[in-house]
């Protein structure tokens, strides 16, 4: 099983950023998505989340209206799209899989995910 999440790097406040991963190993359209993310020194938390046919969207607060969520079954890969970024959204952020039913609960629960990426980093310069 593998996510490779890519995309990170430096961008100016107000820039854009689009992240990707790229899942193999296990049924992908059997799973739902999420996006989490880390700041130093903070907790990871979710960020947002798609279901398995893509008919379920989630967003945390502090990104609702600036991230789209997205994701190809066909390719199996699943897509942030991050703009307006501001210097707190500076993190690393982790793709990740859960096999539980749409559930936004539970999807905020980091215990529920099978597997986890490896992280790519963002940095939001102000």
């Amino acid at each position: 099983v593998q996510l490779q999440a890519s995309g990170g790097g430096l961008v100016q406040s107000g820039g854009s950023l689009r992240l990707s991963c790229a899942a193999s190993g296990f049924l992908f359209d059997e799973y739902a998505m999420g996006w989490h993310r880390q700041a130093p020194g903070k907790e990871r938390g979710l960020i947002s989340c798609i279901s398995k046919n893509s008919d379920g969207e989630y967003y945390a607060d502090p990104v609702q209206g600036r991230f789209t969520i997205s994701r190809d079954n066909a390719k199996n890969a699943v897509s942030l799209q991050m703009n307006s970024l501001k210097p707190e959204d500076t993190a690393v952020y982790y793709c990740a899989a859960a096999s539980v039913n749409w559930n936004t609960g539970s999807l905020n629960d980091k215990s529920r995910y099978d597997y986890w990426g490896q992280g790519t980093l963002v940095t939001v310069s102000s």
